[in-house]
């Protein structure tokens, strides 16, 4: 996007915070409300795979709810259904 000149971010501002000013605004987005503290303890780096176009059939309301979450929403349904298939495998597994 910084390429593009599409990026907008104000890194002056950013770059101006202070560490303080920063745990408040991670504090204070509602995207973060939920995630605890400890989040990345149990987080991988991975390298994406390639992804495989599929046709499937949801319920309305549900695509509606994910479409509204903006851009990305099929990316936030990968991650559901993979959080899943992870949590079925590691039941299995132990």
């Amino acid at each position: 996007m910084v390429e593009r000149g599409e990026d907008r971010t104000d890194f002056a501002r950013i770059d101006a915070m202070t560490e303080a000013d920063l745990e408040q605004a991670i504090a204070d987005d509602p995207d973060w409300r939920d995630v605890p503290r400890d989040w990345h303890r149990g987080a991988e780096a991975v390298m994406p795979r390639a992804k495989v176009p599929i046709s499937i059939r949801l319920d309305a309301d549900l695509v509606e709810f994910f479409r509204g979450q903006g851009r990305g929403w099929q990316t936030k349904v990968n991650a559901i259904l993979r959080a899943y298939a992870n949590a079925k495998q590691a039941t299995k597994a132990g």
